[in-house]
């Protein structure tokens, strides 16, 4: 759910889109996530034990991560959320073969209202099931993703330049000016995020072999601090703190948004 800053920016970004340019462009979507999807080894999504629950992931070492590596006792444990078997109007419904489905879902095309293709490949449909493009996880079913394949969300990136006295900071090793951007820190895991729900693959911990996150990124940047820049940040109901954050490569950030924030600083030309 977006907490209330989630929504301003949001607003934010509605406005100002035609004055900022996107990250990440590609021919079918406007932006992806900068990981090249067939090297990526995703570690979050391989966590222990998945989000909200007790359920542990069967364990997947680094060399049996890729699909193409065959592994004939690979049993990954099934584990969708009991929140989805209440059949919530934005999820998919449950199945352990299509013949319970009154349809079979349209992987990797537009099914109705629903976009289930990916931004960064056509993925693998196996017994009826879509494949993580990414590799395995140790867990099979949705866990707590809404839509099998790929789930689509965005996140708003909000930058400034940080200022002392009126002035630009200039770090001191690399001679760049500082960028800052608004994070909050999540009270789920107190990981320190953008915010934002979540449009190309992100390493995320809630992600399983058949549902996995998407993200797209788009930077809302105040150049001369006068207008977001200005922002009285103040965390919602999800979020236990908000504030302006320095960009640097040492910030340790919840799933993927490090490489997000990295591939902001190179646009800016800011210190990472």
């Amino acid at each position: 759910m977006w907490n209330r800053l989630g929504k301003l920016l949001v607003r934010l970004a509605a406005v100002r889109l035609s004055h900022h340019p996107c990250l990440f462009k590609s021919a079918s979507v406007g932006f992806v996530l900068p990981m090249d999807f067939r090297k990526c080894l995703h570690v979050k999504a391989r966590c222990e034990v998945y989000p909200g629950s007790e359920t542990r992931r069967f364990p997947v070492p680094d060399e049996k991560v890729d699909w193409a590596v065959p592994w004939a006792d690979y049993k990954p444990v099934d584990y969708t959320a009991p929140s989805l078997f209440r059949r919530p109007p934005w999820a998919d419904p449950p199945y352990s073969d299509e013949g319970e489905l009154d349809a079979p879902l349209k992987f990797n095309h537009l099914d109705g209202g629903v976009d289930r293709t990916s931004h960064i490949v056509s993925y693998n449909v196996v017994n009826g099931f879509p494949r993580n493009p990414c590799g395995r996880t140790g867990l099979r079913g949705r866990g707590l993703l809404g839509r099998w394949g790929p789930n689509h969300a965005a996140d708003p990136i909000v930058t400034r330049w940080k200022r002392e006295a009126g002035k630009t900071v200039t770090h001191s090793h690399s001679g760049k000016p500082v960028l800052q951007f608004v994070a909050i820190c999540r009270k789920d895991n107190e990981e320190w995020a953008i915010p934002g729900v979540y449009k190309g693959y992100v390493d995320d911990p809630r992600n399983t072999d058949n549902a996995w996150i998407e993200t797209v990124a788009m930077n809302f940047h105040d150049e001369k601090g006068d207008s977001v820049g200005k922002l009285n940040l103040q965390a919602g109901d999800d979020a236990g703190a908000v504030k302006w954050m320095d960009i640097d490569q040492q910030q340790k950030l919840y799933a993927s948004h490090t490489a997000l924030l990295h591939q902001v600083a190179q646009m800016r030309n800011s210190h990472w």
